[in-house]
């Protein structure tokens, strides 16, 4: 009893000195010093770099030359880049409207307790770890309009007049990129939503289930909106993941063909490495950075979280 007393007061102890630690503010701020330094020199400098650049003329070699914002003049009157710009908008709605609610169905299904739970949770989320390379090398395969997966599928099924480049074909090249990375990162958002509706009492779930409701009636109005706040966080990863797409585009097509699957992620990857257009291709950047700040705090705004 002594022993155990003993323990007591020393873990009371502890708790006011960590109590005590953590209501003084001179010491957070020096716990969070170190990182503000390392975020600041991987993050915001970069950034600031990126905006000094954006007003200069420089082909990457040597002294450029300033120009102010005719490079954002330049940008904006670029139909390229619009249709760029286009493209990353157009995914962005798709993997809202399409991508989220088929991991949120997903996720309401394994977290009802479903058979093998932990096989599906597991195998829907490997997709999510598997190299962007290996993907995009994968979905090409499929996509080949002479071996591939997918038009073979089409020919056994007697579908034949289907068959077609998907990839290389400007009116399908841009949903077929679309696909493999819904498909990629339908597994991470579904695990979000997972994780929340496990945390969620069982206790309401077994008082919704003593007032009759179906398994329908108790997603739409108790899991649905207590889960709010992680759909909105989901939400906001996909936004921003869609307007900065750009590592499955450039394996898949590399914006191609005809520019009908660039991005802005990708055009300033071919402006400022393959045309040396550095002040430009800092441009597109600072737009693809205001783009996504701006679209996320309008996110924030819209959905309201109690």
């Amino acid at each position: 009893m002594v022993k155990q007393k003993g323990f007591i007061a020393c873990f009371i102890e502890r708790v006011i000195i960590i109590n005590s630690i953590l209501s003084n503010k001179k010491i957070i701020c020096i716990f969070v010093l170190p990182t503000l330094i390392i975020m600041s020199a991987i993050i915001f400098v970069p950034i600031i770099l990126s905006v000094r650049y954006s007003t200069f003329d420089w082909s990457g070699i040597g002294k450029g030359t300033f120009i102010g914002l005719d490079n954002y003049k330049q940008m904006f009157s670029d139909t390229r880049f619009l249709h760029s710009a286009k493209n990353s908008l157009l995914f962005a709605v798709v993997s809202i409207v399409i991508q989220l609610p088929i991991s949120l169905l997903l996720a309401l299904i394994l977290a009802s307790g479903v058979k093998f739970e932990k096989f599906y949770r597991t195998v829907y989320f490997i997709p999510v770890i598997i190299s962007t390379v290996v993907i995009g090398q994968l979905w090409i395969k499929i996509y080949n309009a002479d071996y591939g997966l997918l038009n073979t599928l089409l020919k056994a099924i007697g579908q034949g007049k289907l068959v077609h480049d998907w990839l290389g074909k400007e009116n399908t090249a841009l949903i077929s990129t679309f696909i493999p990375i819904l498909w990629q990162y339908v597994g991470y958002h579904m695990l979000i939503m997972y994780a929340g509706a496990k945390s969620i009492s069982s206790d309401i779930y077994e008082a919704a289930k003593i007032d009759g409701a179906s398994p329908v009636k108790t997603a739409f109005h108790i899991t649905i909106p207590l889960l709010k706040p992680i759909l909105k966080v989901c939400i906001t990863f996909s936004l921003i993941g869609a307007l900065k797409v750009f590592d499955l585009i450039y394996v898949l097509t590399n914006g191609g063909p005809f520019f009908s699957t660039e991005v802005p992620s990708t055009l300033m990857y071919t402006t400022i490495f393959d045309n040396y257009k550095y002040g430009y291709g800092s441009a597109i950047s600072v737009f693809i950075i205001l783009e996504c700040l701006v679209l996320t705090v309008l996110l924030d705004r819209l959905i309201k979280t109690e």
